[in-house]
Parts: C-alpha cells; sequence; structure tokens
C-alpha cells in the first residue's frame, strides 16, 4: 500500500526541513561559535558581571536551547495547520 505523495505533502516537508535547518544552523552557532570559537572575543563583554563568552557556554546556551524548542514548536503548530496535517484536517 503506497501512498500517493503530493505537492501539497512535498511543501510541507519542504517547509519542516527549511525550519529545522535555520534552527540546527542557530543552533550550531550558540554552541560552537559563542561557547567555544569566538568565547576569547566575547569575554571582552560583561554581561551580569560574568564575561559575555563564559557566560554563553554556562548559561546563556541553555536558555538559547528552550528558545529554539518553543520556536520549533510554535513554527511547526502554525506549519500542520497550513497543511492540515494538524488534528482538525488530520481526518479529511
Amino acid at each position: 500500500m503506497s501512498k500517493n505523495v503530493t505537492e501539497e505533502d512535498r511543501q510541507y516537508w519542504t517547509a519542516n526541513k527549511k525550519l529545522i535547518t535555520i534552527l540546527l544552523s542557530i543552533w550550531a552557532f550558540v554552541s560552537y561559535g559563542c561557547g567555544i570559537l569566538f568565547v576569547v572575543p566575547l569575554n571582552n563583554i560583561q554581561f551580569f558581571g560574568v564575561p559575555f563568552g563564559f557566560w554563553m557556554a554556562q548559561q546563556g546556551s541553555i536558555y538559547v536551547f528552550i528558545i529554539l524548542i518553543m520556536v520549533y514548536a510554535k513554527r511547526m503548530d502554525t506549519i500542520d495547520h497550513r497543511f492540515h496535517k494538524d488534528e482538525e484536517g488530520a481526518g479529511e
């Protein structure tokens, strides 16, 4: 039983992959860029009394990751609704 893939299905997965690519790029920049690669220049900035590079490596990246999870959930709800993949459109 193979299901025919419609143009709407392709658009849905394209939007899904685009969102994932953007969020993973932000994740990589924050974790590797701010926490490792750019930590020395960022340490010249004081944030809450500590060097910003250190703060990003220890605390800031966690906050960014939580925000990314919330953005992903919200955007996927929007994408699901737009392409009728949410619970209301699942039976149609």
